[in-house]
């Protein structure tokens, strides 16, 4: 009886061929998508407008999966400033402009101050470090890097004295091109990097170091990877994450070998601790680390999971955007010789031929224009780290649920037609007054606002100052030879964050 049971199904399972499996998991899947979509139309109908999604991609089709902060800007025409989309059946609140942006962030920090982390970005933090994680391991560990990296010289004169010596070490290697076009990229970010390492490791390292090099470019790919169609594809639907397998894969093995990389070297600090020399934040935080399990504090959040995923971000956030952004200004002062003309004069005229040093802002106005200038045209972020609400809101009239995502597009910010003369044109005059002087705009948000903003902008802007007025100091950058200034390509190429597209420039030594 069993025996013929057995057979029968076994004959059964073998007259069932690919396809119709395929087509039974298609109709199962459609279906769970229309449940879901029928369900969430029928949700709290107070909530913000939007467009009617599809079953089972939501809105995607209207949004698509490359420059999304342009299709939210233009849906944030018809819906206003806070609207609803479905990424797949996931529904999510789009905030635009900056007075909705400022009020969400800053007037209702704690209803908008969670993070919303994508599928795989939660695989591999796991609620650690400080760019993903919410609740008191966030709290905590904010709090310690933002101490930590001030006591060890973020914005302070020590801090400058590092990103001059930096800056010295990186145009050695500028003139060894002798005027000749070459790729800046890695120079550039290997010099940014070695500032963070110095406060975190305690230690820069050479521009020809093997390791150093790798884990700083693996790194750039990493970010850049995060933004590409197919990962994002990959966290909105999770369930069809083998058909796109290889990308998953790629960027799961760039981050174990990051991974594996910064145990090495917390595994070399942790080796050689001395409480009486405290050589950075690693330093700082295995020592809290000691106290705590001398103390027989159980539920400590200075835990080597913390520990780990604290330091890479700090890596990561501390070398990518400052990097880019620095990319971008060199780019700029190439496409546009005119503007090039009046940084370089105005350093002649103030600073001569000696170092530029921080306190030479306020002198230099139309050089300081230029440089958040690029900030806001670059836009290197145009869609900020995804927040989420902690609790039931009503914010402008419209009811929000608890956990839902929110999507700040600082793209609505940066290239407001109401808040800029010339939003789309690379224009320095946006951050002078009538009299030449600098002034700062309400709308200039690159590194959002509220609890969640970046923690690093007071590093940022210091790195930034510096490395481009140094650089202007002693450097011609043009196009390479038989490229005209029309001819450089400003579009963006699109990943984690905007940057430029592959190009070299000529550094032509002044001095």
């Amino acid at each position: 009886m069993c025996v013929a049971v057995m057979a029968a199904i076994d004959m059964f399972l073998q007259s069932i061929s690919p396809v119709s499996v395929l087509g039974a998991v298609v109709f199962l899947l459609i279906g769970y998508h229309c449940f879901l979509f029928m369900f969430n139309q029928n949700e709290n109908r107070r909530g913000p407008p939007g467009p009617k999604p599809f079953p089972i991609v939501g809105n995607l089709l209207q949004l698509g999966v490359r420059r999304r902060d342009q299709a939210f800007m233009k849906l944030s025409k018809k819906y206003g400033p806070v609207f609803t989309v479905y990424m797949g059946s996931r529904k999510m609140v789009v905030l635009t402009g900056y007075k909705t942006i400022k009020e969400a962030f800053v007037g209702y920090a704690d209803e908008f101050g969670e993070r919303e982390a994508p599928r795989m970005t939660k695989e591999v933090n796991q609620q650690h470090g400080i760019a993903w994680a919410n609740g008191d391991s966030w709290k905590e560990m904010r709090r310690f890097a933002l101490t930590k990296l001030k006591d060890f010289g973020m914005g302070k004169k020590v801090c400058e004295e590092k990103i001059v010596e930096e800056c010295q070490l990186l145009m050695q290697e500028f003139k060894k091109f002798k005027g000749e076009a070459f790729d800046m990229t890695q120079h550039i970010s290997y010099a940014v990097c070695n500032i963070i390492c110095s406060m975190v490791y305690g230690k820069r390292f050479e521009y020809d170091d093997v390791d150093f090099k790798t884990i700083v470019n693996r790194t750039n790919r990493l970010i850049q990877m995060i933004g590409s169609p197919a990962i994002q594809l990959s966290n909105i639907f999770p369930i069809f994450g083998k058909l796109i397998f290889s990308a998953r894969r790629k960027l799961g093995n760039i981050f174990l070998a990051n991974k594996q990389h910064h145990l090495m070297l917390l595994n070399h600090l942790r080796q050689t601790l001395s409480p009486k020399v405290c050589r950075g934040v690693v330093d700082a935080f295995l020592i809290r680390q000691q106290q705590h399990q001398e103390s027989g504090i159980t539920d400590s959040h200075y835990h080597n999971d913390n520990l780990l995923v604290t330091v890479m971000n700090l890596f990561a956030a501390g070398t990518e955007t400052t990097a880019t952004t620095l990319r971008w200004a060199l780019l700029f002062m190439a496409k546009y010789p005119k503007i090039q003309d009046q940084v370089q004069e105005e350093l002649r005229n103030v600073i001569g031929s000696r170092q530029v040093q921080v306190e030479d802002k306020q002198k230099l106005p139309f050089t300081e224009a230029v440089i958040y200038e690029t900030q806001r045209l670059a836009n290197i972020a145009p869609l900020a780290i995804p927040h989420r609400t902690s609790s039931d809101v009503t914010f402008q009239g419209y009811f929000i649920e608890k956990g839902t995502p929110v999507i700040p597009v600082l793209t609505s910010v940066l290239q407001d037609e109401s808040e800029w003369e010339k939003p789309n044109v690379f224009h320095p005059g946006h951050f002078l007054n009538k009299d030449g002087k600098f002034v700062k705009r309400d709308a200039f948000m690159p590194f959002s606002a509220g609890r969640r903003m970046c923690p690093g902008e007071g590093l940022a802007r210091m790195e930034l100052f510096i490395f481009f007025a140094t650089l202007l100091q002693h450097f011609r950058f043009a196009p390479p030879p038989g490229v005209t200034e029309e001819e450089l390509d400003i579009a963006p190429l699109v990943g984690g964050t905007l940057i430029p597209q592959p190009h070299t420039l000529c550094a032509i030594p002044l001095m």
